[in-house]
């Protein structure tokens, strides 16, 4: 790239700001809404004691490893509906949603049956008895909100493509409020329901996921009857071309989301089975660093929008600068939370318990969480403005070969070999993790350039028929 392209790019990116900022806040809104709710949750249960807050992390991610990977299929629906609104075709953007909610009911059946057959299999794991007991009841009951969520990721796709942000937030906020109370019910037995602990958690996420699926078919509706644009008219037949040309262009996005998830499902797997005290620790600086990067991923949902958008109004260049506008973004605010992390450990983890064994482990973890931080955010902001691009398949194989091949088994390794405990599962993550940051964020200058130069096919990016 030569100095005139970099200073068009400069300039391209000021101009692109403050769309951005505009679509990005209430989407990483919407993402801190998601995570706000883990963290109500972890809160709620964390005062049952640190086996309680073990096995609400045992519980979600032996969930999320089988249930991201349908939700990540409909990932597709970010590039070909925005693309579509890009190309001014709502009828397309509408019939995207309806054979997403297709290829949902036919996923959704596998994941439940997955799910049904993760808790007899996870006594055979190793884990703490302590913390597998109350986890299998979280996961027995949070598992019935499956079809609920899998129909809200659908809805959230369709409305996020066409630039409809606002609703999603509402979504998510709202449904922090009717979480909190639910948990406040289930988990202490509240208003005349019996106290369940760890599983009453568990029944307010599913509550929760049925109240979001909810609120955004109501806003769908409600917006296509005030501006009439066409979504109740649409034909619902499911269409078997459409369906698998979104399941081929979801697979590689749900591979890498399983891979990205699963990598620290795993990592909280092997923390089980050390002791309580290092699960726990584990999974409140989990849980902050999954907060964090809600921004990034906020952003990345945004320049996939904005690129996507782009590209479908026949604009490369201009894809290119909303792409680098994200990766700016989140690359600031990520170095931004590092620092807050070194500085402000303690406090930060005394928010979630006031166990000293718990604060003083997690500490340790803190550092490590900081560290990957930046390279965190470019992984993740990167990966959405190339799914924008059309390229899915760049993300699923450097996450296989970063996390998987490289950072888990440095993290396995330290922890079970060099004798560095739970921490030692914390560098092998941050080593992955800086090295997928890299090798991504060079992916989306290699793809960008392209973009500038006009060497991009709209008929590879996926719009159309």
């Amino acid at each position: 790239m030569d100095r005139l392209q970099r200073d068009l790019l400069r300039r391209g990116v000021r101009l692109e700001l403050g769309p951005m900022l505009r679509l990005a806040g209430p989407v990483v809104s919407a993402e801190l809404g998601w995570m706000t709710m883990g963290i109500v949750d972890t809160i709620v249960v964390g005062r049952l004691g640190a086996e309680a807050i073990g096995a609400v992390s045992l519980g979600n991610a032996l969930y999320f490893v089988v249930a991201i990977f349908g939700m990540g299929l409909l990932l597709g629906l970010d590039a070909l509906v925005s693309q579509a609104y890009g190309a001014g075709d709502l009828h397309e953007c509408h019939d995207w949603l309806v054979q997403g909610l297709y290829l949902s009911a036919i996923v959704c059946p596998l994941a439940i049956l997955l799910l049904w057959l993760v808790g007899p299999l996870s006594e055979r794991m190793g884990f703490d008895p302590a913390v597998l007991g109350p986890a299998r009841l979280y996961l027995s009951s949070v598992i019935w909100g499956t079809p609920a969520l899998f129909v809200y990721a659908a809805f959230r796709r369709y409305l996020q493509g066409m630039g409809l942000v606002k609703p999603v937030m509402a979504a998510l906020l709202s449904a922090n409020v009717v979480n909190a109370l639910m948990d406040w019910m289930f988990v202490y037995g509240k208003l005349g329901v019996p106290a369940m602990g760890v599983e009453g958690a568990g029944w307010a996420t599913t509550i929760s996921r049925c109240y979001m699926a909810g609120f955004l078919i109501v806003y769908a509706i409600w917006n296509d009857v005030r501006n009439g644009s066409g979504l109740i008219r649409t034909k619902l037949a499911p269409r078997l071309a459409a369906i698998g040309r979104l399941f081929t262009f979801g697979l590689p996005a749900a591979t890498h989301l399983l891979l990205e998830v699963g990598v620290f499902g795993l990592a909280t797997m092997l923390a089980g089975r050390l002791d309580a005290t290092s699960l726990a620790a584990h999974h409140i600086v989990l849980e902050m660093a999954s907060v964090t990067f809600m921004i990034p991923l906020g952003l990345a949902s945004a320049g996939a929008i904005r690129v996507g958008q782009a590209i479908g109004r026949g604009e490369p260049a201009a894809a290119g600068r909303a792409g680098w506008t994200a990766l700016v973004l989140g690359a600031a605010f990520m170095a931004t939370s590092g620092l807050v992390m070194v500085t402000f450990p303690r406090p930060l983890i005394a928010l979630f318990t006031d166990d000293p064994r718990v604060i003083a482990t997690a500490a340790s973890l803190m550092l490590a969480a900081a560290a990957f931080q930046l390279f965190d955010g470019l992984q993740g902001v990167a990966t959405g403005a190339l799914r924008g691009a059309g390229d899915t398949r760049t993300p699923m194989v450097l996450t296989l070969i970063c996390y998987w091949l490289i950072g888990l088994p440095l993290g396995w390794h330290l922890t079970f070999n060099a004798g560095r405990g739970v921490l030692g599962l914390w560098i092998g993550l941050a080593v992955g993790l800086f090295i997928a940051g890299l090798a991504l964020l060079l992916a989306w200058r290699r793809r960008s350039q392209a973009l500038m130069r006009g060497e991009f096919s709209m008929a590879g990016a996926g719009v159309g028929h």
